[in-house]
């Protein structure tokens, strides 16, 4: 089974929509967590991203969006758990990954493989002093953006962000994992074509994916290989429907 992404930006689901889905399908520790955003974009942004996760693993489960129960480890990564008497499409091993920015969400699912993703805006305010951001990059990455021209550069210190929190979030570590502890060789408008491990992952075995979400968005996936096996990543746009269609 491939890995799917499935990229949601907030127009693709109504304010008032994903406040009625939120109603009927957030457990009561979500209902208090969106209860306490100071402001309403922020509580819209989380209810719009955890009725997204709810949606796409009951596609995959076939488990009713409401009844999806979590557990989290001491780091704060979600995970599932298994339903009383067991999976009604049996265990597929299922990891996932929720990323959100100001007007899009991404969830990110897997079997067998753990998975993580990340997206941010383009335009996003804090990137916009590449020299600072990439001070928390290895000193390789930081020679090869030196060497850019300054629209170049910033373009890149994203992508290399992105990758990085992708990475960091499958890892189920996070910013506790220091971004100038691990690498990526990375051509302009090229695919990723080198990745140096941090000491405590010295097989490194990780795939990594650049989906093309268009010139706003930069979106990027992290995927658990097994062996030297890769796997396909399909993208979704758009909100699933709400008719029970299982995927593939």
């Amino acid at each position: 089974m491939s890995v799917e992404v499935w990229l949601c930006r907030d127009e693709d689901l109504p304010a008032e929509r994903a406040a009625e889905l939120a109603d009927r399908w957030l457990d009561d520790q979500e209902h208090a967590t969106a209860d306490r955003f100071v402001f309403d974009r922020d509580r819209r942004q989380y209810l719009a991203s955890h009725v997204l996760v709810r949606r796409v693993l009951s596609l995959r489960t076939d488990v009713p969006e409401a009844q999806l129960r979590f557990w989290r480890s001491h780091r704060g990564r979600p995970f599932l758990e298994p339903p009383v008497g067991g999976w009604p499409l049996g265990d597929q091993g299922l990891d996932f990954n929720l990323s959100h920015t100001h007007g899009a969400n991404v969830v990110g699912v897997s079997s067998h493989r753990r998975i993580g993703v990340d997206v941010e805006m383009v335009d996003r305010e804090d990137m916009r002093s590449v020299d600072r951001v990439a001070e928390a990059f290895s000193a390789g990455e930081r020679e090869w953006l030196a060497g850019l021209p300054e629209e170049s550069r910033r373009r890149e210190v994203l992508r290399l962000w992105v990758l990085k929190e992708a990475y960091a979030k499958a890892r189920g570590l996070g910013l506790a994992l220091p971004f100038d502890s691990f690498a990526f060789d990375l051509d302009l408008n090229g695919p990723v074509h080198g990745f140096h491990p941090p000491r405590d992952d010295p097989d490194g075995n990780w795939q990594f994916v650049e989906l093309d979400a268009g010139d706003s968005i930069q979106l990027a996936v992290a995927v658990e290989r097994l062996g030297t096996e890769l796997c396909s990543v399909r993208l979704h746009r758009g909100f699933p429907a709400l008719e029970p269609v299982l995927s593939s």
